[in-house]
């Protein structure tokens, strides 16, 4: 075997908020993760779904970001957009 080369091997101090909410259109389990490692943005866990993104501010305002990434329904995504904006 060869030797292993690693890109990088971190331990990082987190906070990590667990959150779960009923919307108008769906249920949300959240993992929102707060580190420095991604220069001011946190990673947001969709724990239903196995899906996540790194997500910060710009992200929010970007059109059709959150749809395609947690693979929800317009009015999904607005009401994630709008809890995200709360937390973000």
């Amino acid at each position: 075997m060869t030797e292993r080369f690693f890109l990088y091997n971190d331990y990082l101090d987190t906070k990590t908020r667990f959150v779960s909410f009923m919307g108008d259109q769906s249920r949300m389990d959240l993992a929102i993760v707060v580190t420095d490692r991604f220069y001011g943005k946190k990673l947001v866990l969709d724990m239903q779904s196995s899906r996540f993104a790194i997500i910060g501010h710009d992200d929010l305002e970007e059109e059709g970001y959150l749809e395609h990434i947690f693979r929800l329904s317009d009015e999904e995504a607005e009401e994630l957009r709008n809890f995200l904006y709360e937390v973000i």
